[in-house]
């Protein structure tokens, strides 16, 4: 329970409430407050929630757990939130609340301009790294999670209180930077870049497009893989070069970087996913040289095989952890080096309490390295670099998703099947026909967007899940495509009643979907709590789909704008105004947008 209390402020929710009063409860007893952690009730059909500490406790006190649990039942007597308290089993502790303490709660949350949302007790300031796309090469589908994590997680961080910076952290200073040098250097060999006496003005147009970086790197990272050591080291040798500020090369490289990038923006915006720094593995490298005076002054770079390396592996490892390889025999700066280096950049420009790497999990052994180098140099402290990781994307066979020739599926080309497959289902369910044209586009790339990215959003990021755009596309189901579609329900119930001039007001709680309802609300605060702490998303998606269940429940059962009791109307429009909102904020804190019409 502490945890949860001590790390935000403005919360007020029920479980919240009842937490700390019967937290409080048990300590009068001579217990500990954390007995008193209460949650919502396994069986919502006897209660709205449940305390279960008396167990625990009556077992380490050596008394009876019903005894105990009444003791504590006997602080809620005179408690008006509450219609009935009792004591279930072997001493579990039931609550229900009071239609008045519902009414109440959801008239806070309708003048709560964040619809119950706490903020966190302390500020930091935190970075995310979830970009991690590289030059010269077109997004694929394998971005998609990190892109579509990364982007939540910093919408609600923010929104928590936190100061927060996204980083696509660029990857653009590598062995493959050397390579494409050579690929074109072959090409085009007459280009100046590649006449170490050259002292004019280099090109402003570059000499080679996307496209021709996407054909020119896999293929001379094969001829290399076949085995053209000659290929490999004129590869090394330009990166080296390019590394240590080789002019023509440096031009060249720019060139990749500015084609590059606005290839990524293009696709990273249609997914509604931004950056706040466009930095690469390049802007480390003025912070490289010092720190490897600094390594070697505090001694832990020491040499290995014409290499130069940080041991990192500790005496109660119970895996082999390999040393951090920081200069290459050949005098390279290695991926460790720029990841290293970069936290050194990002204290001195930044200053983050809180780094976190929204990345693969198959990356897990390298940041581990990074991480304790870090701590044995002093540049970060325990616990302020964290790996948030995500499993992958899977074919129906269990594997990385694969297109049916093999190939990786661009992220640009997925999109666009995406928006192609949503406007035929819009067409399927007659829906979108009365927008215009322009209209009826941004419609379609918003269902598009939401399929895709609360596929990714309702699975724990650790979990590999099977791609299946028919089954995300549906509007029907655990999908992005039926919470924009309940949204857009809500909006139009709004402009009926604005057309009969029905106004919302005071809502007041009675029929068992609108107790449902109100508790569903009421519980946005926990869900963004613990997706805040646990880096987990779909514990947010989890809220928003049951949010939009609830309301379609609502809507079945109670009547809206149908009846001749004003009251009513006014309050069940309230509800409406209240769900529409919290359901637009949640999707808006997962990077969806909900269109006016459908």
């Amino acid at each position: 329970m502490s945890d949860l209390t001590e790390a935000f402020v403005d919360s007020h929710d029920f479980k919240t409430q009842l937490s700390e009063t019967a937290g409080a409860a048990f300590v009068s007893e001579g217990f500990e407050a954390s007995a008193g952690r209460v949650n919502a009730s396994d069986r919502p059909d006897l209660a709205d929630f449940q305390c279960n500490g008396a167990l625990a406790v009556a077992k380490a006190a050596k008394a009876n757990p019903r005894e105990v649990a009444g003791k504590i039942i006997s602080h809620f007597s005179a408690d008006d939130r509450l219609k009935a308290v009792d004591i279930a089993g072997p001493g579990f502790l039931n609550f229900v609340l009071s239609e008045d303490a519902l009414s109440q709660r959801a008239n806070a949350l309708a003048s709560d301009a964040r619809l119950g949302a706490p903020k966190v007790a302390a500020r930091r300031k935190i970075i995310i790294d979830f970009g991690g796309p590289n030059v010269a090469k077109e997004m694929h589908i394998g971005h998609l999670r990190t892109a579509v994590i990364g982007e939540s997680l910093k919408r609600v961080m923010r929104f928590m209180g936190d100061e927060v910076m996204g980083d696509a952290h660029f990857g653009d200073w590598g062995y493959q930077m050397g390579l494409l040098i050579v690929a074109v250097s072959e090409e085009q060999p007459d280009l100046p870049y590649f006449d170490a006496a050259f002292t004019g003005d280099y090109p402003t147009e570059a000499p080679v497009s996307l496209e021709d970086l996407g054909r020119l790197y896999p293929a001379t990272a094969k001829r290399v893989k076949d085995g053209d050591e000659a290929l490999r080291d004129k590869a090394k040798v330009a990166t080296r070069e390019l590394q240590h500020g080789r002019v023509g090369y440096r031009a060249l490289w720019q060139h990749f970087v500015t084609v590059s990038r606005q290839a990524l923006i293009r696709d990273y915006g249609a997914l509604n996913v931004t950056f706040d720094w466009w930095k690469g593995e390049s802007d480390a490298d003025p912070y490289i040289e010092p720190m490897i005076v600094d390594l070697k002054a505090k001694g832990l770079l020491v040499p290995d095989q014409g290499a130069q390396i940080v041991r990192v592996a500790r005496e109660d490892d119970k895996k082999d952890i390999p040393p951090l390889l920081v200069v290459s025999s050949e005098g390279s700066s290695m991926y460790g080096t720029t990841d290293l280096a970069t936290i050194v950049q990002r204290n001195a420009e930044f200053g983050p309490d809180l780094t976190l790497y929204v990345v693969d999990q198959r990356q897990s052994a390298h940041f581990e390295q990074v991480y304790r180098a870090a701590y044995l140099a002093g540049y970060a402290k325990p616990g302020q670099l964290e790996h948030a990781a995500n499993g992958t994307v899977n074919g129906p066979d269990g594997t990385p998703f694969k297109t049916r020739d093999g190939g990786t599926l661009k992220l640009h080309d997925l999109v666009s099947q995406a928006v192609e497959k949503a406007t035929s289902r819009l067409h399927e369910a007659g829906l979108g026909e009365g927008l215009s044209e322009t209209e009826f586009a941004d419609t379609a790339h918003k269902v598009a967007v939401a399929a895709l990215k609360f596929a990714e959003l309702s699975n724990h990021r650790l979990t590999n899940y099977i791609f299946d755009l028919d089954r995300f596309m549906s509007f029907e189901g655990k999908t992005g495509p039926y919470l924009l579609y309940q949204a857009v329900r809500m909006k139009s119930i709004l402009r009926k009643a604005g057309d009969q001039g029905v106004s919302a007001g005071a809502i007041t709680v009675g029929e068992p979907a609108e107790r449902e309802l109100v508790l569903l609300l009421d519980a946005f605060d926990n869900a963004l709590k613990e997706s805040y702490l646990k880096r987990a998303p779909n514990l947010l998606a989890d809220h928003v789909y049951k949010l939009a269940q609830g309301f379609s429940k609502f809507y079945a059962n109670c009547p809206v704008l149908v009846g001749d009791d004003a009251a009513v109307k006014a309050s069940r429009l309230g509800l409406v105004t209240l769900t529409l909102k919290q359901l637009e904020l949640g999707l808006d804190l997962m990077g969806l947008s909900a269109p006016e019409q459908m």
